[in-house]
């Protein structure tokens, strides 16, 4: 009987972990389900920020009437220049904080910062640049639709705070520059982009630019991934061919951003709970599905972070130690197969940050 009893302890002993797996894999999160009040919320916000615009666009049409082109616009030392709204998604402490500081010396009419930190966590202000920039945030959760929302929500903030906001860069707490703050503002507003031009078309009231998004099809998993939320359940809305995938992390235009907050249609199937969450990285799909599907010729396809996947583990990508840090790695982490350098790369391990610093000014703002 006591051996008996010894067996079955050790039996349920061992399938703890086991249970703990499988518990993650199926059952609901709470998190995975984005809730009525939280919805309403970010819908009141997104009516704000696209009633906001409408009056911006209102104004740059009779700007555009006058002066004819964004290079004018650029180039008026009376004007007010247009900026880059770096939105910081984030779930634990800025800890690059420093570096960024030192990103955005002296540039402070070029930009914006806004932050969404997950209120569920406790999360340390790092002051500076950006002290004050936390905007309302919900919880969020990898592996749910929260991930979604929350960059939503981002853009929807930056939308509705600054009219000279024109892109919009997506980064993590993980990310880091790998070129200086002027190399990055030339490259997006005056360097042009093959397939697009410089010039705002007489009969076209767009912003001239791009959007840089990865926006990939055919990849391994693809079929996994869209069955993720269960059999049919994205049809009819959005068909396995035009399903597409790619880096959470994009540079995304004022036109793109816009549309982004008023989807509605795609939002209702991607905002649905993911029943396998291994195959499930909602934020890694809508963006490419719902640009792809609406606005193709204006994306580049390519993102502008660089992330390591060859050492991923459990879905994160390499993370670099400070071993790992010289200038040789900024080097080699700008070089891009597209027309463009990076821009940001991830992912750093917070001691990364000192020998960071201590080259900061010899190898990743010296051009």
């Amino acid at each position: 009987m006591l051996n008996t009893k010894l067996v079955l302890s050790l039996v349920l002993l061992l399938c703890f972990p086991l249970i703990f797996l499988l518990a993650q894999r199926i059952l609901p999160s709470k998190l995975d389900k984005i809730l009525l009040p939280d919805e309403l919320d970010d819908l009141a916000l997104f009516r704000k920020a696209t009633l906001a615009s409408i009056e911006r666009k209102e104004a740059e049409d009779h700007y555009h009437s006058q002066y004819g082109s964004i290079l004018s616009f650029l180039s008026k030392d009376s004007t007010p220049p247009p900026k880059i709204a770096f939105l910081f998604l984030t779930n634990s402490n800025i800890h690059f904080a420093p570096l960024w500081e030192k990103f955005f010396q002296n540039k402070s009419t070029l930009y914006n910062i806004y932050i969404h930190a997950d209120p569920t966590v406790k999360i340390k202000n790092p002051g500076g640049v950006f002290k004050g920039r936390f905007i309302a945030a919900k919880g969020t959760e990898r592996g749910s639709p929260t991930l979604i929302a929350a960059t939503r929500r981002l853009l929807a903030a930056a939308l509705l705070d600054d009219p000279l906001n024109m892109f919009f860069a997506l980064i993590s707490q993980h990310c880091i520059p790998v070129h200086s703050f002027d190399y990055m503002y030339h490259s997006l507003f005056y360097k042009p982009i093959s397939g697009s031009t410089r010039f705002r078309p007489a009969n076209s009231n767009r912003f001239p630019y791009k959007s840089f998004i990865e926006i990939l099809s055919g990849e391994p998993g693809m079929h996994e991934r869209y069955l993720s939320r269960g059999e049919n359940v994205m049809l009819p809305e959005v068909p396995f061919d035009q399903f597409r995938v790619g880096s959470q992390f994009f540079v995304l235009t004022r036109e793109h951003a816009l549309l982004v907050i008023n989807d509605r249609r795609l939002w209702r199937k991607f905002r649905l709970p993911c029943l396998d969450k291994y195959a499930c990285y909602a934020e890694e799909h809508y963006f490419p599905t719902l640009l792809s599907m609406e606005d193709p010729k204006w994306c580049t396809q390519y993102t502008l972070t660089r992330v390591d996947w060859r050492n991923s583990s459990d879905g994160h990508p390499h993370t670099y130690r400070p071993p790992e840090v010289s200038p040789e790695l900024i080097r080699n982490l700008r070089k891009s197969n597209t027309s463009s350098s990076y821009f940001f790369a991830r992912k750093f391990s917070p001691d990364c940050l000192k020998p960071l610093l201590h080259i900061a000014q010899s190898a990743i703002f010296r051009e």
